[in-house]
């Protein structure tokens, strides 16, 4: 269940605010066979399940990329605004990949909002994404996410 804000002004002070978690999310073949296809980042290490067999990790592993592409799958699990006539992705910050997504891993995301201000007649937020793997004490991913949020 999201945390829900009835408006980009109440997440003023929200700072320090835990999100989620997130529904858990199967990372299967087909799924980074089509990033591998629309990316055209065919490694491997990524879709050759015979030869990663016998690679580093025994398998394929997800493109962090892709790890990195499902926080917008997850973010609206972990954070609702409303009362906004539009919002804009402004970018990310602090993006790292700490340990890979073995294809067959679940993995979900937890959030903490880290800053809210107002900029230039809107709500900018940042919150911090960790894609956790279930079973793993090392998360996937950890992203800071800039959403911005014009007011109605």
């Amino acid at each position: 269940m999201p945390k829900i804000y009835t408006s980009p002004r109440d997440l003023i002070g929200s700072e320090g605010t835990a999100l989620g978690p997130s529904d858990w999310l199967t990372i299967e073949q087909d799924r980074i066979d089509g990033f591998a296809e629309v990316t055209e980042d065919r490694q491997w290490i990524h879709v050759d399940a015979e030869k990663a067999a016998s690679g580093p990790f025994g398998t394929t592993i997800a493109h962090g990329y892709l790890t990195m592409s499902l926080v917008n799958h997850f973010l609206p699990q972990l954070i609702e605004v409303r009362g906004f006539s539009h919002a804009v992705n402004v970018g990310a910050d602090r993006l790292r990949f700490l340990n890979p997504v073995k294809c067959g891993a679940r993995i979900r995301g937890t959030g903490e909002i880290v800053t809210v201000e107002e900029v230039k007649g809107a709500i900018q937020s940042v919150v911090r994404v960790t894609v956790e793997i279930e079973g793993e004490e090392k998360p996937a991913c950890v992203v800071d996410t800039i959403s911005r949020y014009y007011p109605e």
